[in-house]
């Protein structure tokens, strides 16, 4: 290139001098991209024409790397060349966004970055460069020399033109403060109020915020206040708008193990504004007074704090400052009241699900929260469940925590004096009446398919409904008002969380937290269940109460426990395991052996790391590379994009065909290990199926995806790579590429494409009498059977379709029994529970709105049953669970959506994999040390499995005691119990004794009568072998005479067969002697 004569054929003359030249001058380009990264942006760009042949061949790409191997790394280090720096605020030393650096006698200009930052290009040489900002007196640095090498470092301070008004608030670092550990420790005291001797600051920014007025405000503060502050989205609204939550916490992003966490959720209406503006005066009022004001920081320490300014950000636009009663903007832009669309008690709720609603409902089966309010306008009073009764009557429906609620809405209406009144709007409802300015829900006035009863029905959360004020949308003028009656009250009820009893559950012998053990309060039936590290919190007024602590294969246990009127009260409990004590004779129960490899330990914490809270959303944070799809592959791409993976990654993959399709299409098989195509018996075995109906390719770009995804982040992320190191994974993108190439894309309901080329549905393919009827078969089908299934090596497999947002489990078939069905729903029920929607149990799609599916989890049978599916016959002749997984109601999806949807399951199809490492895994020997392979497993004396070559097994289990027996010929039978954790790996190490009964009798007995049977056996042929040789040498004479006269003998037998009395083994015949029978012979003779 530096020679400047390319010589490319048909150009031999064409030279560049030095090998460049100016763009425009070699031949003009409207519309290049070098030209607009230079004018339109900072960033300098050239073009590099590497070569004379566009596409030359790959043999001589080795040498095109060896020719331009220096230049691409010389290039790349001049990015450090010429001037740098930051340009600064000089009051405050914030660094100045967008700041424009000017460089006398070039026109051209950069400007800065986020923080400040710039870095400008010059050649060696003497500038002077300057620095302006509006708002800002600019500043020029002269004569600033740039040098061969790194860039001249120039920093610029500017003093703005007008002075903001002195700060009132220093900004603090908080320490963070130490996890609550699990021993008990004193009930917690309320912090005091604050005093004369201190005020805290007050909020200042008191205006009505839109949604981007609102979006800045809470980047801002997130800015500003990262130690204690994390903002984030729960979804988007009909108009795509963020729903934003702002979580306020000493360790924000973390759940500490014993810290309650609160809400607030505002504008559920989108023209009852109040609320929404209060919850930002509150996320300011708290930033602001965090490490100062002692009742802020108490509260922020013992307390995670989430605020929802917006619920229904869309109504929000669309409705009026000064709306005093009106309607406008109430609902969402689907023209739906989001507080009657939540499933209801009493009463079916028609409306579909709306966006708001699934991403609310999704945010509180994600965080385990013990308090809320939803704030609301209209009137002014608390208003607490029941919302509605069986009746449909405004009459008191009183829940059984009536006076729990009673004591919640009175923390709060007591520091609003004029709510207290109980008379609110006496020239808008002169006759409305609240005691004590709270309210019974239903009481007031029947609200079915309200927020607050869901709360409360379906999680562990108390809810009450807030109403702020007569107007709905004030003045902004009047806001500092609204503010100055609701500060405290807003304090007061936070505190409330920490009422009642809290505390940890935990396992007896590992004193680790359980999961799901429920917290049961005598006489008030209301049951709550623990968080992942076994703690809880009940919410109880002052009394005596009978508090029980259960969980499924645990003995229960009950305290009775006293609480004050104040703080709450730490309560822990230790459960023992049922049967954990085993008397002589009986059936022992296992439990994970002792795992003294550090690497079984190491790899067993990063299990139950991954399956803890936020596990896999860490690792999802911690992972590198964008692997979202934007586009449909069709087989060709698909194809290569396989191929691709397995020659970049070849270490950890291999690429393989299972068969081909009716059209001869390949049906990809790709295994992701560290040690690929090898076999590790002692490994789990996980497979990834997609594509058995062709009109329903979303779930093969979702493994495309996860494929991208764990290949990428092998030897980058540790979890990732443990994961894959221990694991074999195996991908089939596709099983129908025939009938992808067909369907259409945006084809939501369409059929096109969802058989195989012979028009034959692929999931009613998998006959049960396969080895009858094998010849009759699909290629297809043929292929998954032989290849994969009937390996009968995997541990799980899921299935992903489309056409609704749901999991099944088997069997499809209908009346067929399910014998491991709480497993089966126990792997269904924790992919729906990842997903952010699924398990809200209502897929929301056209013609089904009003479909509802208990945690997004049904029996195949129960939902469409039919006959020949692949994951029946998996279960039956693969000895492998299958879940079938519904991606998205519409079958074929814009590609627009494909990001989204890889968002929304990625979390699921990662908790699978961690998942198969849990059960039990196995290994059987006999007591030599010699492994037992093919010997029977029967799990709770129905599901069946078998060992594998060295004796390994493995199966997957749900959380509880388990019965297992093994059998093996010539061995006696084993029965053991073993108690199967949620959040690790059980093990199991059995060894045969030699079978000491034969025929149901002791086998020494049966040896002794054997042994004595045959010596007499040989005795008597002994004795009748020397009688037989005596009468042989007696008679040999006679018998050679019988001989000669054979015609007479043959005819006396047949005489005596036919008519006489005396058969050959008669009495008579057998008893003739020795004289008679030689007269006989004689007279014959």
């Amino acid at each position: 290139m530096r020679t400047g004569k390319p010589n490319c054929p048909g150009e031999e003359g064409e030279t560049f001098q030095d090998g460049i030249t100016n763009g425009a001058q070699w031949y003009d380009v409207e519309g290049g991209m070098q030209d607009y990264n230079y004018v339109w942006a900072n960033c300098f760009e050239i073009t590099l024409e590497l070569s004379c042949c566009k596409y030359p061949p790959t043999s001589e790409l080795q040498q095109e790397w060896e020719n331009n191997r220096d230049s691409l790394l010389a290039f790349i280090e001049q990015v450090h060349i010429g001037v740098k720096g930051f340009v600064r605020d000089a009051v405050t030393g914030a660094g100045l966004e967008n700041a424009t650096i000017v460089v006398a006698g070039i026109a051209h200009n950069i400007t800065a970055g986020k923080y400040g930052d710039y870095h400008r290009l010059l050649v060696p040489g003497t500038y002077n460069v300057t620095a302006v900002v509006m708002g800002y007196m600019p500043v020029t640095r002269e004569n600033i020399e740039v040098k061969e090498g790194a860039a001249t470092e120039v920093d610029f301070s500017l003093q703005p033109t007008v002075m903001p008004p002195a700060l009132n608030v220093t900004q603090f670092t908080a320490t963070p403060a130490p996890v609550s550990t699990i021993t008990p420790t004193p009930a917690q005291a309320e912090a005091p109020s604050p005093t004369s001797l201190h005020q805290p600051i007050q909020p200042v920014d008191f205006r009505h915020h839109h949604f981007s007025d609102m979006e800045i405000f809470l980047r801002r503060y997130a800015s500003e206040y990262p130690n204690i502050t994390r903002l984030y989205s729960v979804g988007k609204s009909v108009e795509l708008r963020e729903l934003y939550v702002m979580e306020i916490s000493d360790n924000p992003g973390i759940h500490e193990p014993g810290e309650p966490e609160f809400k607030y959720i505002g504008n559920m209406h989108g023209n009852e504004v109040v609320g929404r503006e209060l919850l930002l005066n509150l996320i300011e009022y708290l930033c602001k007074n965090f490490g100062t004001d002692p009742e802020v920081t108490d509260l922020v320490q013992s307390t995670r704090i989430h605020i929802m300014p917006s619920m229904n950000p869309d109504g929000y636009e669309k409705s009026q400052e000064g709306d005093r009663g009106g309607t406008v903007g109430r609902n969402n832009s689907n023209n739906y009241d989001l507080n009657r669309n939540f499933p209801d008690q009493f009463f079916h709720v028609a409306d579909p699900p709306q966006p708001e609603t699934l991403a609310v409902m999704s945010w509180l089966k994600i965080y385990p929260f013990v308090l809320s309010a939803n704030l609301h306008g209209g009137s002014l009073v608390v208003n607490y469940p029941f919302d509605d009764d069986e009746q449909g009557i405004a009459i008191y429906s009183k829940s059984p925590d009536d006076a729990v609620f009673q004591q919640l809405a009175l923390s709060y209406s007591k520091e609003n004096t004029k709510m207290y009144q109980g008379s609110p709007c006496k020239d808008m409802y002169p006759t409305e009446y609240f005691p004590h300015g709270i309210t019974n829900g239903a009481q007031w006035y029947n609200v079915p398919g309200g927020m607050q009863d869901w709360n409360y029905l379906h999680t562990n959360c108390f809810e009450v409904t807030i109403e702020l004020g007569c107007v709905k949308y004030p003045k902004a003028e009047e806001l500092p008002k609204y503010w100055e009656q609701n500060r405290r009250s807003l304090l007061q009820f936070m505190k409330q969380v920490h009422r009642g009893v809290w505390g940890f559950v935990l396992d007896a012998v590992d004193k680790r937290g359980i999961l799901n053990a429920t917290i049961s309060v005598a006489d008030i039936n209301h049951p709550v269940t623990t968080y992942k590290d076994g703690d809880y919190w009940r919410l109880l007024v002052q009394g005596t109460y009978k508090i029980t602590a259960s969980a499924r294969g645990y003995d229960p246990v009950t305290k009775t426990v006293e609480v004050g009127s104040k703080g709450g009260v730490q309560v822990n409990f230790t459960l023992s395991r049922t049967d954990i004590k085993v008397e002589e004779g009986k059936v022992p129960v296992l439990n994970t052996p002792d795992t003294s490899d550090p690497n079984e330990k190491e790899f067993e914490t990063l299990i139950k790391d991954l399956s803890a809270e936020n596990g896999l959303e860490r690792l999802l944070l911690t992972s590198s590379g964008d692997v979202s799809p934007y586009r449909y592959r069709p087989y060709k791409d698909l194809s290569e994009f396989l191929r691709g993976l397995y020659l970049n990654y070849p270490h950890i993959t291999n690429l393989t065909s299972l068969g081909q399709s009716v059209e001869f299409r390949q049906i990809w098989s790709l295994e992701i290990s560290n040690k690929p195509n090898q076999s590790e018996p002692e490994e789990p075995k996980i497979r990834f199926v997609a594509g058995i109906h062709g009109n329903a390719p979303v779930g093969t770009e979702l493994l495309l995806a996860l494929a991208e995804f764990l290949c990428m982040n092998y030897k980058k992320n540790a979890a990732v790579t443990k994961l894959i190191d221990r694991t074999r994974i195996v991908i089939v993108p596709s099983l129908n590429p025939d009938g992808r190439e067909i369907a259409q894309e945006r084809g939501c309901t369409s059929k096109m494409g969802q058989t195989n080329a012979h028009g034959r549905d692929l999931d009613t393919d998998f006959s049960s009498n396969y080895s009858r009827y094998s010849g009759t078969q699909e290629p297809e089908t043929k292929a998954i059977i032989e290849n994969l299934i009937l390996k009968q090596d995997f541990s799980l497999s899921v299935a992903l379709d489309g056409g609704s947002l749901l999991v099944t489990y088997p069997y499809d078939k209908p009346a067929q029994t399910v014998e491991n069905k709480e497993t089966l729903k126990h792997l269904a029920s924790l992919y729906a529970n990842n997903h952010p929607l699924m398990h809200l149990g209502q897929p929301g799609c056209p013609n089904k709105s009003d479909e509802n599916i208990p945690g997004g989890v049904i029996r195949g049978s129960e939902w469409h049953s039919h006959l020949g599916s692949m994951k029946d016959f998996s279960v039956t002749f693969g000895h492998c669970p299958e879940i079938t997984v519904y991606t998205s109601c519409c079958y074929f999806p814009s590609a627009g959506q494909l990001p989204g949807l890889w968002a929304d399951h990625r979390k699921s199809l990662l908790s699978m994999l961690v998942e198969v490492h849990k059960g039990v895994h196995g290994f059987v020997q006999d007591k030599s040390g010699k492994p037992i392979s093919k010997a029977t497993i029967v799990l709770n004396e129905g599901l069946r499995v078998y060992t594998k070559e060295g004796g390994y097994f493995h199966v997957l289990l749900a959380p509880g005691l388990h019965n297992i027996n093994a059998i093996a010929d010539g061995y006696q039978q084993k029965h053991v119990k073993v108690f199967v954790r949620h959040d690790a790996p059980s093990s199991v190490f059995i060894v045969f004794d030699t079978e000491n009964r034969i025929f149901g009798l002791p086998r020494e007995l049966v040896v002794t009568v054997a042994g004595a049977s045959m010596s007499a056996l040989v005795l008597t042929a002994c004795i009748i072998w020397c009688v037989c040789s005596i009468k042989s040498n007696r008679h040999k004479d006679g018998f050679h005479r019988l001989r000669q006269h054979h015609d007479d003998y043959e005819d006396e037998i047949r005489m005596m067969s036919t008519g006489s009395k005396k058969s050959l083994l008669s009495h008579e015949f057998q008893d003739e002697t020795d004289t008679e029978e030689e007269t006989l012979y004689s007279s014959k003779h």
